[in-house]
């Protein structure tokens, strides 16, 4: 009883101080579906595979979102039309990158400034890394969910053109062209021409109006829509990561995980194991880790912080949302790879 009475405790700790940040990530989502026009976002984004990711993984630096909030947005971005790269690079960067935890990580290890320093380099370069290897793919489409690859499909991204002045007749048709996005698209893809949605009780988006051209009531109309669509899916997807990450925290033995904490093999393995295991926020996740220091090597601290963001529970969860199971797992075993890597190479050389 008294396991689970801890059990259930963790499950609501982690849905409290993760549903905030799912709720700003579906909110700047569907901001972005709104009152940006996707078509010059688009545009803007690099072609190259290595400035893609590398300007997506930056991305976070200016909409900081936690784990939880970044999925909607990287799936949001995919819709847009922009490369597998900054999509990738965002969605593995931006929980670390960004003022709110460098901010945090910086409170908790004041007196270690090269863990707040390492955390961000390692967590960009592992961005970056991994989007450039998933440019490799150039159709995603048998990566991502079906539903997203059938929206793509009938809803390709137009391709720059050279800037010069449309004709009239040209303008027209780009009125009554759908707009790239529209109002939770991403479930099911209907017929060419058309969008199909999961509830039907939520109202259309009117194609042949430009999203933003329309009056801002409508748009603050459509978007609470879209939240309340995004939230119901993503939500319920994260009670039930949450729930698995509360039962393995209660049944994983504590001790022996801290008898792991000198090697710099071993504390390495044992804390990014925690890290998939407890799936605390990239916010405080800082302090949590910040417990083990006197225990675990500063590598294995490196481990917990870069890695958990990127990969836990509650995220993989969330993940195939967006990509099926083979590329969450590549997904994974990449970055695992690589953090690895990295933070022995801290344990052995420098710290």
């Amino acid at each position: 009883m008294n396991q689970l009475n801890n059990g259930f405790t963790l499950f609501l700790s982690l849905l409290v101080e993760a549903i905030p940040f799912l709720l700003l990530g579906v909110l700047f989502s569907s901001l972005l579906l709104f009152f940006v026009d996707e078509r010059k976002l688009v545009e803007k984004m690099p072609r190259n595979p290595f400035l893609g990711a590398l300007v997506g993984s930056l991305v976070g630096f200016l909409f900081p979102v936690c784990e939880c909030g970044n999925v909607p947005v990287a799936r949001r971005l995919l819709l847009q039309g922009v490369p597998i790269p900054v999509a990738i690079g965002f969605l593995l960067a931006a929980p670390t990158i960004n003022p709110i935890v460098i901010w945090a990580t910086w409170t908790a290890f004041r007196d270690q400034p090269e863990i707040v320093v390492l955390r961000v380099v390692f967590s960009l370069l592992i961005a970056v890394i991994a989007g450039f290897v998933f440019s490799f793919q150039k159709d995603i489409t048998p990566i991502v969910q079906p539903a997203i690859a059938r929206y793509l499909k009938f809803n390709p991204p137009v391709k720059p053109e050279p800037k010069r002045r449309p004709s009239r007749l040209v303008q027209q048709q780009e009125a009554t062209v759908p707009t790239l996005l529209q109002s939770g698209t991403y479930l099911l893809g209907g017929q060419a021409g058309q969008t199909m949605r999961m509830d039907a009780t939520i109202p259309q988006v009117d194609t042949a109006v430009s999203q933003l051209s329309k009056p801002l009531p409508d748009k603050l109309r459509l978007l609470v829509d879209n939240c309340v669509q995004e939230l119901r899916e993503l939500g319920a997807v994260l009670v039930i990561g949450s729930a698995i990450a509360a039962a393995i925290q209660v049944l994983a033995p504590r001790e022996f995980i801290l008898s792991l904490g000198a090697g710099p093999i071993s504390s390495i393995t044992a804390m990014m194991i925690l890290a998939v295991v407890v799936s605390i926020c990239s916010t405080v996740d800082s302090f949590f880790a910040l417990s083990f220091a006197s225990t675990f090597t500063s590598g294995s601290l490196l481990a917990f912080l870069v890695f958990g963001p990127m990969i836990d529970i509650k995220s993989i969860g969330l993940m195939l949302s967006i990509f099926k199971p083979r590329a969450v797992i590549y997904l994974f075993i990449l970055a695992g790879q690589l953090t690895f890597l990295f933070t022995l190479f801290i344990n052995l050389h420098i710290i």
